[in-house]
């Protein structure tokens, strides 16, 4: 579906979701085996697995699996239950909201003497 408006703020394409029972699935089985992970893992935490060299590596891979796990169910979520919209938005050239005074080119000096030579360039934002 797209629309032909061209002022800000307008949807230009709106495609809804898959929603696809094979996506949900999978994302309830990836979030089951998350818990369990994150079960075993606060266990191991404070069963004081980390305490050896071979039981904090464990438990890092254990937190890295829960990520992996994470990111999983985040991908599908994102990919089958939320819409592709696009919406027309303002275009900005270079330099179109950013204003410099004449004065601050060159930047404020920093101290006198010696401190002359090194200068610090502020660029404020001023609206139209």
């Amino acid at each position: 579906m797209s629309s032909s408006g061209s002022t800000y703020g307008d949807i230009h394409r709106y495609e809804p979701a898959r929603e696809s029972t094979t996506a949900a699935i999978a994302i309830v089985l990836l979030t089951v085996i998350e818990v369990v992970f994150v079960f075993l893992f606060t266990y191991g935490f404070v069963s004081g697995w980390g305490l050896s060299d071979t039981g904090n590596m464990f438990l890092g891979g254990i937190l890295a699996v829960i990520f992996v796990d994470l990111a999983f169910i985040l991908a599908l979520y994102r990919k089958e239950f939320l819409p592709d919209v696009i919406i027309v938005k303002k275009r900005r050239r270079k330099w179109e909201d950013l204003y410099v005074r004449e004065e601050d080119v060159d930047g404020n000096s920093l101290g006198d003497g010696a401190w002359d030579q090194v200068k610090r360039a502020v660029y404020p934002y001023y609206k139209r």
